[in-house]
């Protein structure tokens, strides 16, 4: 093993010391009430504070711990990582790959007793951010641990996790996560690979295929969904899915051809088949037609919950790869001169580099105060959370990206700088872990769902006169026609937020008290039909992304402010004027959210999409037609 990788193992050996107090800590945990998740309260407008006011802190001994690791990893990227090379080469060369598993960054997430960093999900956040250099190996490395194994982490069994985890976690081994098909892509419900038991009942023959799987050409070990046969209570046959852990060496496994893509071009990524691939029962991951059981409102399938700790860290990845971004353009705009003025003179140009900077605080401040909730088990479900951070971090990057080519012009459209392929690579982000679409219409179902079921409760409470219910129904509605003042206690000599952050935690306030409102009064006019109505639920995920946003630079910076760390005032700039922007785009969102709106073009946007698709064109005629 190189010197490096013997210092980062040895990191971890010095772990030891604590790991009693750790699991001690970690046990009192796990027997605490759990809070309610803070975005699915957002539905009901309110604010639950525990887990993001304050910010979430992570231990001295953790911080030592990860900036131990971060030395020998930024080191291997900046120096021996040749990004262009890989791009134009469609592959990770097989020296850097294994110097990836020397560094032990194959097992970052991997307990330590099979072999494993055992880092929490901040230190993984943490380490990400310098991954992240690489669109290609970073791609890897989140398709093998994010995705790929955690499945036998979450719900193995203890032999399933023995004989696995230790080659996993040391890269002799390689994992992939096989869950779409040619024809079910979002719709993974609708898979058809199958698995059916054989005659004997030892072995389940596999037969279907995968396609864009990433890994898929390395892999040796594979999480794979099928439909099974399974026996319902009532005595009837159901197809239901089930997870297998299935290793290339079981046969009957064959690729298809490296894809040519876009970005991400090194990683590996190829259609898999699998003929009569007998799979061991005891391969089984979970229960047989159940994947994995997980408190997932339908109808998310249950391989959704798996792919919620890949989303949450994007927001970190990202803004590593937006912060390198900035240091390089900005030392562009400082030495390039146009009519006698440097380019970081001018005001639209000013302006790119302040976008860059204040979506960069708010994806990595969403994206650690998620890392900070998934640490501690005493914090409800975070998966809306995690959505949220894929979401905004992914159409961030997208937009920084493109930004940042448009500084430097010309130039940066050629292939001699990086900004190109940081663009493709950062295409497949709005697709990757859920496709944005889909992702917003979970958000809102499932706070919507979350809304109705509370507020269906309060109403039958009303029914039998539960004078506190009552109370509370009656304040509210005064309030609504008092016009009176909304505190949630973010503010005033006991609140939350630093009094220089004290109007934005108002119009969050705000923003989270009317967006209640809303959702109940959504929730009277359309009932269970509001699953049709996708351009309503769009606008409400993205009042949702908004407040998350809101909530975590706010919290945050007041953390920041309150011990001093350098350049705060920078981000109280940076949160002041993130929330003015999001509370503003929240009001006009919320305002084509009401019933016979104005400001809402819904049923023109269903129109126009409607006779285009008739005729599946562009129907206009020609500007220099005339009438014969």
């Amino acid at each position: 093993m190189s010197g490096r990788g013997l210092f980062l193992r040895g990191a971890v050996a010095a772990q030891a010391s604590r790991a009693a107090a750790l699991t001690a800590s970690r046990r009192r945990l796990r027997t605490s009430s759990r809070s309610p998740a803070f975005a699915k309260e957002l539905f009901l407008g309110r604010i639950e504070k525990k887990g993001v006011f304050p910010f979430p802190e992570v231990s001295q001994d953790e911080l030592n711990e990860i900036n131990q690791f971060v030395g020998p990893v930024e080191k291997f990227f900046t120096e021996e990582v040749d990004s262009q090379k890989i791009d134009q080469e469609g592959k990770i060369p097989d020296d850097t790959l294994e110097k990836v598993k020397s560094l032990g960054l194959f097992g970052m997430q991997i307990p330590e007793e099979y072999g494993g960093l055992g880092l929490s999900n901040t230190m993984y956040a943490r380490l990400g951010e310098i991954i992240s250099m690489d669109g290609s190996i970073s791609t890897t490395l989140a398709a093998h641990q994010a995705i790929g194994l955690k499945g036998i982490i979450m719900v193995g069994t203890e032999e399933q996790k023995a004989k696995y985890l230790p080659k996993l976690a040391s890269g002799k081994h390689i994992a992939a996560f096989c869950l779409t098909e040619p024809g079910s892509g979002s719709d993974a419900a609708s898979i058809q690979t199958r698995a059916t038991l054989s005659d004997d009942g030892k072995h389940y023959i596999l037969n279907g295929s995968k396609v864009w799987i990433t890994n898929g050409g390395l892999a040796n070990v594979f999480t794979v969904f099928a439909k099974t046969e399974v026996v319902d209570s009532d005595g009837s046959v159901k197809d239901k899915i089930t997870a297998f852990i299935v290793e290339r060496d079981f046969g009957g496994i064959t690729n298809g051809k490296p894809e040519d893509k876009l970005g991400i071009r090194g990683s590996s990524t190829c259609e898999v088949h699998f003929e009569n691939t007998r799979v061991p029962v005891e391969n089984v991951l979970g229960e047989v037609g159940g994947g994995f059981k997980f408190p997932l409102p339908p109808p998310w399938p249950p391989a959704s919950y798996i792919l919620n700790s890949g989303r949450f860290s994007m927001g970190a990845f990202v803004a590593g790869m937006i912060k390198k971004l900035i240091e390089l353009t900005a030392e562009y705009a400082c030495m390039r001169k146009q009519f006698n003025r440097k380019l970081s003179k001018f005001g639209l140009i000013q302006e790119k580099f302040a976008l860059m900077a204040r979506k960069a605080y708010a994806m990595e401040s969403m994206s650690y105060l998620t890392a900070g909730m998934l640490d501690h088990p005493e914090i409800s479900d975070c998966s809306v959370e995690a959505a949220m951070v894929k979401v905004f971090s992914s159409e961030s990057a997208w937009q920084c990206v493109s930004e940042a080519l448009q500084i430097l012009g010309g130039a940066g459209y050629m292939k001699d700088y990086p900004y190109e392929r940081m663009l493709r690579d950062s295409r497949i982000l709005l697709i990757f872990e859920g496709t944005n679409e889909i992702l917003r219409l979970f958000i809102a179902l499932t706070g919507l769902q979350h809304a109705g079921r509370i507020l269906t409760a309060r109403g039958k409470e009303l029914k039998r006169g539960n004078v506190t219910v009552l109370m509370e129904t009656v304040g509210q509605r005064l309030r609504d026609s008092l016009g009176q003042t909304v505190d949630m206690g973010l503010t005033g000599n006991l609140g939350l937020v630093h009094p220089s952050l004290e109007d934005s935690a108002t119009k969050l306030e705000q923003n989270v008290y009317f967006f209640g409102r809303t959702v109940q009064d959504l929730l009277q006019r359309f009932g269970k039909t509001i699953v049709e109505e996708q351009l309503l639920m769009k606008r409400v995920a993205n009042i949702l992304i908004n407040m998350y946003g809101m909530a975590a630079v706010l919290s945050r910076a007041s953390r920041s402010i309150r011990i001093g760390l350098r350049n705060h005032d920078h981000e109280i700039l940076l949160a002041n004027t993130f929330c003015v922007e999001a509370y503003f785009q929240n009001v006009f969102s919320l305002a084509q959210l009401q019933k016979r709106a104005p400001e809402n073009l819904d049923e023109h946007i269903k129109k126009i999409a409607q006779q285009i698709l008739e005729k599946r064109a562009y129907i206009c005629a020609h500007p220099l037609d005339k009438m014969s």
